[in-house]
């Protein structure tokens, strides 16, 4: 997890990425740094969350590659500015054709397909936690990532599985995950 800033961010993710940065605030994009042969170097969830900040997420085990090929492509006019995050933030992803009934029992924000749409994120809040909830999962299911202050992981976790009780709510771990990701025909880039 890394944010990117400055006044030449969106213009420096637009010239290092084969895909588009969305034009609209608060969208969502996978983007791809690619080699000199075309191959993927490294895949982001791309999102912006405030006018020329932007938050990106690449897969954890990659984290120190991904970081390095960013700052290696920084622009040395000062525009860009990174900021790795992956230490101060944690992750939880509620997904499932549930999640949207368990996540209303814990925010005020309107969940529904056109406040809500997918490969879109807004900072809400959850129970007693605050997170930025992205709409986009790699299980291939309705759900929503939250991004927030790892202090707030516990609370946050402990709301979810409260209000996913009566659901049969359960948690999922990361080969899980990539079993869901192979049924829905998503797949891992190698590298």
């Amino acid at each position: 997890k890394i944010g990117v800033s400055g006044p030449g961010a969106r213009d420096w993710l637009e010239s290092i990425f084969a895909n588009k940065i969305p034009k609209k605030r608060g969208r969502v994009a996978l983007c791809h740094l690619l080699t000199q042969q075309g191959g993927v170097k490294s895949e982001f969830t791309v999102y912006e969350f405030k006018p020329g900040s932007f938050y990106l997420v690449s897969a954890g085990a990659y984290k120190t590659h991904d970081h390095d090929v960013l700052f290696r492509h920084l622009p040395k006019d000062g525009s860009v500015s990174l900021t790795p995050m992956t230490e101060n933030l944690g992750v939880l992803v509620l997904a499932g054709p549930n999640s949207r009934k368990v996540l209303e029992k814990l925010t005020r924000t309107a969940l529904n397909n056109s406040n809500f749409p997918w490969l879109s994120g807004q900072r809400i809040s959850v129970g007693a936690a605050t997170a930025e909830a992205l709409r986009v999962n790699f299980v291939g299911e309705l759900g929503w990532e939250f991004h927030h202050p790892m202090e707030m992981q516990a609370a946050l976790w402990d709301a979810i599985m409260e209000a996913g009780a009566e659901f049969d709510i359960k948690p999922f771990g990361i080969r899980a995950m990539t079993a869901m990701a192979i049924e829905k025909s998503y797949r891992l880039i190698p590298r």
